[in-house]
């Protein structure tokens, strides 16, 4: 987490400076990595030096611990406008605190403006502060969750850091008191050390044990939850570390250290005077000074006693840094050494190097880090633990003389080194269940050191200043030499071993991905590079401090390969790119098995390099420049695509590994309906373990921000494209490809695999990447939605919806089906008729977009509800329309209006009759179906079109009929039937698929392929299907979509696909295709009998010939051409292409134009763009297929019981009805022989009782067609019903009542 460059800064002038000290101090006391001494040879040709303190692991990780402790002071201080009516406490605000770090941009909802107090709270004003005072030498410990730890003069050289082995183990509390002790010192400048067993005599007077805080106690009552939660140690020390308090405390406890020297100095002058030994009587120990270390209070709550030290040992908390900053910002820039006695003065700073190493030798390089990238901000994650990391003494910097560094131990000294009890014996006060504890910084898991490794510690640092006298080694020169080292990059053995390492000894992070660990049967190795392995020449347990060491030097590993851009590209591809999706996510697999918080989180850091404009924008010459000043590095497009390609596998192996392609498709669907577990309807099943596993890897902080991070990356890339061709100045003139292409284009390659993997395993891989991709970008995309169908377009919400989108167009490629990429979650909440209405007008932005621009997140259902609202809102909005003018109307005419004469208001109605027509009717005779609605639709106005439709169908002879939608029904099914008629010379029909398409050349007039596309746009604006059959290239045109792919005809012309398949595929070495196929390079039809043929041509002018512009005397076959280039294996593709080109656009161009015109006048342009081919197919023809049992679940009952005999009789006999009878039933009862998008559901099927009929001759079965209701009288037998059923079926006509 970093703090926002362009906001007023909250520490005053200096800031900059106290930041450069943060890094030099987090320089002098980090434990820094080095390669252990047991490491494979091959290996070392990896290792470099660190000398960049950002670069630092440890560095990096305090620092990011002290800038949440800003933010929590901020979330505090500076909610202006935005806080509740009670104020944020500390405990809140640092809640607070933690959901803003997880995201990008921390610090956006804080006011910029107002600056925290200066002062303290009131949370430390019950704390007293002063000297602790002893009673024996046989004292208890005290309370138990108070340390007893004492401060004590320097040893050996200033500012030398030690620890002693027996360490008793400190709870939190005194953990926490030890951590403000730190931050106290007067002017921060006594090199301290934690002793909690007298090794050695001390000065200190007798009495005195150090210094103390205590809370005056109060009374509380024990009953209250809110006393019992909040008043305890947990919750008042969050209130105590934040900055502004430990500042304050800094300078109460700096009051009793004066104290405490003032004593010290008494003491010593007081031995020389009267020569004694160091000790005085305890009668001269001064009283406590009450004057000088309390401090008053306003409430407070019963609280043992607090012990505070100032302890800077390879254990002491790094945690604790962040809360040195405020109360050492005077210490660091301007120390004042004088203010201490000559013979007690101390270095300046306590976390500078002492004088022997001048500052300026001190590792601390101001080169730019890769988080400084001015368009994202790094910030803090709630998952990086705040438990500090106690490191071995043998990783500490030593002081400038040193013997042997760590690294230059021999591997034979490793078990060898002498027991340390003989240089330090242990103290005769120290208790037998004292041990020296370590802690994993990461996990949090207190485990104990052998004796052997405390050992060699102690051995490294207790004979240095022995060793010293006799070492001859430049001090600058050593301390040069002694740089925290790391991998410089990757490679599959690498990663292999430095994760088996891990691994073997126990020091992973603890995570709850699946699996937690890579066994055998998932782990992979190069044949033909050998394992690298540790040197290890004893069978003995491996050491404690080993463990640590390789610890330390694989998290350096991973955090500076991995957040380094330049390092993540060197590591995964080479000259051919990217190397192989399969052994990349393998990497990934391992990587995140080990350390899964530190891959994410480097590679988030890596990901900011992405940010920075190309060098095109960023050159002088460049219109651009200045809005990108300052920024240098950048990555080009393939570049970028490549990192990218890297954090999202990692993002894939993050979720559990499964092996089914079914139960990963299933898995897919519970998580695109929003859902953790799957509760049954329409999303299978799956075990609750594996739908818990998903949940944690997809709800995992730390991945979400990098995928957001990942995901915002695209939009910004584009816009950098767009800039590039906006800027008339660019020096290369060649357009770089889409990220997001290059990306999909490293999914979609087929490269050899480095490792080995079966043929399944392959399989397997090439559908989990993209299922994955997907779910990762509906989870991000259901992190960030705010519940509003306007989501923002340049986040991460838009690049999840641009990803899916380039996804979408490649399905095919990608193995992936239409099904994968819905998100039923939105469709499910969201308002089904206000939602598309407002989309009509809305017009999307680089800001802000639509959900609705991205149909193919919905399903099917939610499309057509969508589409069908549209319709019917703008069928609402005519209706009301001219029923407001009818009313005004009726007011003009009325016989008490002013308009008296009758002529005048018989004019004015006669004017205003198409205006104030409520309906659109059509009076339609049955001997003139086709001619009555060609009339009458003719020259209507939009307006017209728009209102219900009401359809009087055979009226003139005598039919009566009310329509209810089955009148309707009745009209179009004629009509459509008379239209598409193959004898007028419109249409033809294939014999072999019953498909429909435009006759080539037809004699009939544009005008009337228009009607016939305003019919059929006309009943599905009304929501009726129609018995008619196109080929799906006739839906896509409709929707402006090319049909240029073999799979674009196969359902209309099946032979004339495989034909061209066969050419397509041919095998060139089993004869030429000139010499097999015999194709000419045209195009050929029939023409009413007439075969004409045309030399087909790429150009986009040609025109097909037509009868109307030909005379009768020269047949259209006359011009075919005599001669014609052959088809070969050159040109057989653009062959293909051109044919269909031909077929579905060139030879039917006019009549398709007029019918598409037709066709969109009742239908809103936009709506159009919610359906895809197959939907609107469907939307049109409906669904030919019958299924009986979704029939009788959807059917009503009138006068029946549903178990009575002539019901059951009645599906029973149904049921064994093939198809064309149960297209014949549904059409008897519904005026329709196609099921409707939904399915039996939105049909209208009522079985109504008529009579009963005991004869052999009794009525036959009728229907209402207009409400769908089947007039169904009760039979003697099951026998009668078949037969008198049937016959109705058989010889049903017409339209009325029975």
């Amino acid at each position: 987490m970093t703090r926002e460059v362009n906001r007023p800064v909250d520490n005053g002038p200096g800031n900059n400076d106290l930041d450069d000290d943060i890094l030099a101090a987090l320089w002098e006391q980090v434990p820094f990595p080095r390669l252990p001494a047991d490491a494979p040879s091959e290996i070392k040709e990896l290792v470099i030096d660190v000398e960049n303190p950002r670069r630092v692991y440890a560095i990096y990780r305090a620092s990011r611990r002290h800038d949440l402790q800003l933010l929590v002071e901020n979330c505090r201080k500076r909610l202006a406008g935005k806080a509740p009516i009670r104020r944020y406490n500390p405990t809140s605000a640092r809640t607070l605190a933690i959901f803003l770090a997880s995201q990008d941009d921390a610090d956006d909802r804080l006011c910029p403006h107002l600056r925290p107090p200066t002062g303290p709270s009131d949370a430390i004003k019950p704390l007293i502060f002063g000297l602790k005072y002893t009673t024996s030498s046989n004292d208890a410990a005290g309370p138990a969750y108070a340390g007893v730890p004492k401060v004590k003069p320097p040893k050996g050289i200033p500012g030398r850091v030690a620890s002693r082995r027996g360490q008793a183990p400190t709870s939190n509390a005194s953990s926490s008191a030890q951590m403000n002790r730190k931050t106290t010192g007067r002017n921060h400048n006594r090199p301290l050390e934690v002793e909690t067993t007298k090794n050695k005599p001390t000065s200190r007077p007798e009495g005195i044990d150090g210094i103390q805080i205590t809370e005056k106690s109060v009374s509380k009552d024990y009953r209250s939850f809110a006393a019992n939660v909040f008043g305890s140690v947990a919750f008042k020390m969050l209130e105590w570390l934040t900055p502004n308090n430990m500042e304050s405390m800094s300078k109460k406890v700096a009051v009793v250290d004066n104290t405490l020297d003032s004593i010290e100095r008494l003491r010593e002058s007081a031995s020389q005077s009267g020569g004694q030994s160091g000790r005085t009587s305890p009668t001269s120990t001064p009283s406590r000074p009450e004057s000088e270390s309390e401090v008053g209070i306003k409430r407070a709550s019963e609280m043992p006693r607090y012990t505070t030290t100032r302890a800077l040992s390879p254990k002491s908390d790094m945690n604790g840094f962040y809360q040195r900053v405020h109360s050492e910002q005077s210490a660091i820039s301007n120390p004042n050494p004088q203010n201490l006695p000559p013979h007690r003065r101390r270095t300046s700073n306590a976390r500078i190097r002492p004088s022997s190493v001048s500052k300026s030798q001190t590792k601390v390089v101001s080169e730019p880090s890769v988080d400084s990238i001015v368009d994202e901000k790094a910030l803090i994650s709630p998952n990086i633990p705040t438990q500090p990391e106690k490191v071995s003494k043998g990783l500490i910097r030593p002081p400038p003389a040193i013997a042997r560094p760590t690294s230059q131990v021999m591997e034979s000294d490793i078990h060898t080194l002498p027991d340390s009890d003989s240089l330090d014996p242990p103290s005769p006060h120290s208790r037998p269940d004292e041990h020296y504890s370590q802690l994993d910084g990461n996990n949090g898991e207190e485990t104990s050191s052998s004796a052997e490794t405390t050992r060699s510690l102690d051995v490294l640092d207790d004979t240095q200043d022995a060793l010293e006298p006799t070492n001859n080694i430049d001090p600058t020169s050593e301390l040069d030499s002694y740089l925290p080292q790391s991998l410089s990059r990757f490679n599959v053995q690498a990663i292999n071993f430095i994760c088996d390492v891990l691994q073997e000894d126990a020091t992973s992070e603890r995570h709850l991905l699946e699996p937690s660990t890579v066994d055998e049967s998932i782990r992979r190795s190069s044949n033909r590079l050998k394992s690298w392995k540790r040197k290890r020449k004893s069978q003995a347990p491996y050491p404690q401090d080993l463990k640590f060491q390789w610890k330390l030097f694989v998290e350096q590993s991973i955090f500076h390969v991995l957040s380094d851009p330049q390092a993540v590209l060197d590591s995964f591809t080479s000259a051919n790119g990217v190397i192989d999706s399969q052994t990349l996510w393998y990497c990934m697999l391992r990587l995140t098995r080990v350390a899964p918080n530190l891959v994410f989180d480097s590679l988030w850091i890596a990901l900011a390099g992405l940010f920075a404009p190309p060098k095109t924008l960023q050159s002088m010459r460049s219109p651009t420049s200045k809005m990108f000043l300052g920024v240098k590095k950048s990555f080009t497009n393939v570049e970028a695509a490549s990192l990218m390609s890297v954090c999202f596998h990692a993002l894939v192996a993050a979720a559990p590994l499964v092996n089914d392609p079914r139960q990963l498709n299933d898995m897919s669907r519970i998580r695109a309906h929003g859902l953790s577990l799957a509760g049954g309807g329409t999303v299978a099943r799956q075990p609750t373990s594996l739908c818990l596993q998903y949940e944690d890897a997809f709800t995992d902080s730390m991945a979400l921000r990098l995928a957001r991070r990942l995901l915002r990356v695209i939009p910004t890339r584009r816009y950098f494209d767009e800039l590039i061709e906006l800027d008339l100045d660019k020096e290369d003139g060649v357009k770089e490809p889409d990220v997001v292409e290059l990306l999909l284009s490293h999914l979609e390659s087929s490269t050899q695999p480095t490792l080995h993997f079966s043929k399944a395993e392959r399989s397997m891989h090439e559908k989990r990447v993209p299922v994955l991709l997907l779910d990762w970008a509906r989870a991000v995309m259901l992190h960030e939605w705010e519940g509003k169908p306007e989501v923002s377009g340049d986040g991460p919400f838009g690049g999840a919806l641009s990803l899916m989108t380039a996804m979408y167009h490649k399905r095919q490629s990608l193995l992936l089906g239409d099904v994968h990429f819905r998100a039923e979650y939105f469709g499910d909440r969201l308002d089904p008729i206000q939602m598309p209405v407002s989309w009509l007008s809305f017009t999307s932005t680089r800001q802000k977009v639509h959900i609705l621009d991205y149909p193919y997140i919905f399903n099917p259902t939610s499309l057509v509800s969508y589409f069908r609202a549209i319709n019917f809102s703008r069928m609402s909005h005519c209706y009301e329309e001219s029923t407001s003018l009818q009313s005004r109307i009726n007011a003009i005419i009325a016989t008490d209006s002013l308009v008296t004469e009758s002529h005048q208001k018989n004019v004015l109605q006669d004017l205003l009759k198409v205006a104030s027509s409520k309906y659109l009717i059509l009076d339609i005779s049955r001997k003139n179906v086709l001619r009555d609605a060609f009339d009458q639709l003719w020259r209507r106005q939009e307006r017209e079109l728009l209102r219900p439709l009401k359809v009087h169908l055979g009226e003139d002879s005598g039919e009566e009929g009310f329509d209810s939608g089955g009148v309707q029904q009745e009209f179009f099914r004629l009509a459509v039937a008379e239209a598409l008629n193959p004898t007028y010379g419109a249409f033809v029909i294939d014999d072999r698929t019953r498909m429909t398409w435009f006759q080539p050349g037809s004699v009939q007039p544009d005008w009337k392929f228009e009607l016939i596309g305003l019919l059929i746009s006309l009943a599905v604006y009304n929501g009726l299907t129609l018995p008619i059959t196109f080929p799906k290239a006739l839906y896509r045109k409709l929707l402006g979509e090319p049909v240029t792919e073999l799979h674009h005809i196969a359902d209309g012309w099946p032979d004339l696909a495989n034909g061209l398949t066969n050419v397509l595929e041919w095998n060139e070495k089993d004869g030429s295709v000139e010499d097999v196929f015999v194709l000419t390079y045209e195009f050929s039809t029939s023409m009413f009998g007439q075969p004409v043929s045309r030399e087909m041509q790429s150009s986009n002018s040609i025109s097909w010939p037509q009868f109307s512009s030909h005379p009768d005397s020269t047949p259209l076959s006359a011009s075919n051409p005599d001669s014609a280039p052959l088809v070969t294996g050159d040109n057989r593709n653009a062959y293909v292409s051109d044919y269909i080109r031909y077929l579905t656009d060139v030879s039917v161009a006019p009549q398709f134009d007029a019918f598409a015109r037709g066709f969109r006048a009742c239908l809103h342009p936009k709506s159009l763009q919610l359906l895809t081919p197959s939907l609107l197919q469907n939307l049109v023809e409906g669904t030919q297929e019958i299924d009986v049992g979704e029939l009788r679940r959807a059917a009503r009952y009138v006068g029946w019981d549903v178990s009575h005999r002539t019901v059951r009789d009645f599906w029973s006999i149904v049921k064994r009805y093939d198809d064309r009878m149960r297209r014949k039933l549904l059409e008897f009862v519904t005026a329709s022989d196609r099921v409707p998008v939904g399915g039996m559901a939105n049909i209208q099927f009522v079985v109504q009782k008529n009579g009963e009929e005991t004869g052999e001759n009794g009525h036959l079965p009728t229907a209402y067609t207009c409400y769908g209701t089947l007039l169904l009288p009760e039979y003697r037998d099951k026998e009668v019903l078949r037969e008198r059923l049937t016959m109705a079926l058989e010889n049903a006509q017409g339209f009325g009542f029975a």
